[in-house]
């Protein structure tokens, strides 16, 4: 960023420059064609200059793109003259702009992991503010997930972590600093991270890699033809799952029980709560699991009491947690405590709904639907994904499959772009929070129609 960088780049976007520099090469490429080749020896001249003082330009300039900069990316007014005068010159261009993460805060330039995403601080001294509980809370998925990563590591010599940048966010920083042989962040990459681990899996190796939800989707290539098509032991975490929150769509990990079911070789399951992902994390580093999704969202889950001894969960199999009249409402993964608390309502007003946790979405527990289908003809299946081939799609194919008949409503993400808001507000407006589940339900009781989706 030094004043002849700077200089030199302000005359290489100029209009008047340009201009030259077109006329210039124009007489020279006729000159060149009577005598000395004249525009080859200033073309070199040219580039020589340029890689001296912009070591960058040389590497695009080879690919016949037009190097400008660095310029500062925080001094607007230049940055929009700049690319004002770039849009007169023709061929392709790039134009390098420099920013700091967190500029303008001294805090956040500083340590900018830590300010990525502080939450409430105080903006004079910098003191992040902490909610002080008088009891123990539930933890984060995220470091339920780290822990128990280490602890499995600790016990299984094969285990390895894998993630594309998300060390902090993940919580695979814990095992990368309990053991920093094994566990790997490969930057900003997530189709090499989910090659890199089917690499290790070759190996004999177990490797966890960790990737959001909503990156995965960047991967999914090589989640087909990596690991699925070789039957490969990876085991996918998949963070960040459902609605995220106030991160908005980019952000959403809607898709991904509907991208992942449809795989062959895959078992993609999703934890109610922290002890079933503890649980899903062990069953998934034994021997011959082949390829396995877990999925679980971002935020607290709902046990303070959560490290609790490990326990191998059969694959493909739900369970019962309460029996019922009338209707049965079908859930997976986290979204299952919003069920359990509209029951607790619902009982207290005389309905009393059959509530069973699938656990997986493939396999599919068909010993438990074949149950839930011969006793009951209205279901209600709820998910924290897209409706459009999800958990809810997956129940209608079984009942057609078996030729079963039942009145069937799904809720979940409709088939729209969800914008940023709480997590708890979003499973309003999208329809299955608690609320939504009590007043869907009702209706069903009633025989009244629902507003939601039908099978």
């Amino acid at each position: 960023m030094g004043a002849l960088k700077e200089y030199l780049t302000s005359i290489t976007t100029s209009k008047s420059y340009n201009k030259f520099r077109d006329e210039l090469i124009a007489v020279l490429a006729k000159i060149s064609k009577n005598g000395p080749d004249a525009y080859g020896w200033a073309k070199k001249i040219e580039q020589s200059i340029k890689g001296t003082l912009l070591k960058n330009a040389n590497l695009f300039e080879s690919l016949n793109f037009r190097y400008f900069g660095p310029v500062d990316g925080h001094d607007v007014t230049k940055l929009v003259k700049t690319l004002n005068d770039l849009k007169y010159i023709n061929g392709p261009k790039l134009l390098h702009v420099v920013t700091v993460k967190g500029k303008g805060y001294a805090l956040a330039e500083k340590d900018q992991t830590k300010w990525h995403a502080p939450g409430m601080f105080d903006k004079i001294t910098g003191e992040i503010k902490k909610t002080v509980y008088d009891k123990p809370q539930p933890p984060k998925y995220q470091d339920v997930f780290g822990h128990t990563l280490v602890e499995l590591a600790e016990q299984n010599e094969k285990i390895m972590g894998v993630t594309p940048a998300m060390p902090t966010g993940s919580s695979m920083n814990i095992m990368m600093k309990a053991m920093p042989n094994r566990a790997f962040d490969v930057g900003i990459a997530e189709q090499h991270a989910v090659t890199f681990s089917a690499g290790l899996a070759t190996q004999g190796l177990v490797p966890f890699c960790n990737i959001y939800s909503t990156f995965m989707q960047r991967a999914y290539d090589q989640v087909i033809h990596d690991v699925a098509l070789q039957n490969l032991h990876v085991v996918f975490c998949l963070d960040r799952a459902g609605l995220v929150g106030a991160d908005g769509p980019t952000h959403h990990g809607a898709y991904d029980i509907a991208y992942m079911r449809c795989v062959p070789n895959l078992t993609v399951a999703a934890p109610m709560n922290e002890e079933e992902l503890r649980n899903l994390m062990y069953t998934a580093q034994l021997e011959n699991k082949g390829p396995f999704v877990i999925r679980y969202p971002r935020g607290n889950g709902v046990m303070p009491d959560w490290k609790r001894p490990f326990k191998e969960i059969p694959i493909g199999k739900g369970r019962k947690l309460v029996d019922g009249e009338e209707v049965a409402i079908l859930t997976i993964g986290h979204i299952g405590n919003e069920a359990a608390k509209a029951i607790v309502e619902l009982n207290t007003e005389g309905i009393y709904p059959a509530h069973y946790d699938l656990r997986f979405v493939k396999p599919l527990d068909e010993e438990l639907l074949h149950e839930v289908f011969g006793k009951f003809n209205k279901i209600i299946t709820v998910e924290d994904g897209a409706l459009p081939g999800g958990f809810g799609s997956a129940i209608l194919e079984f009942m057609s499959d078996h030729n079963y008949k039942a009145e069937v409503v799904r809720l979940g993400i409709p088939d729209e772009i969800i914008e940023h808001g709480e997590q708890e507000e979003l499973w309003r407006l999208c329809g299955y929070d608690f609320s939504s589940i009590i007043k869907v339900c009702q209706k069903l009781c009633k025989g009244q129609p629902t507003s939601a989706q039908v099978g």
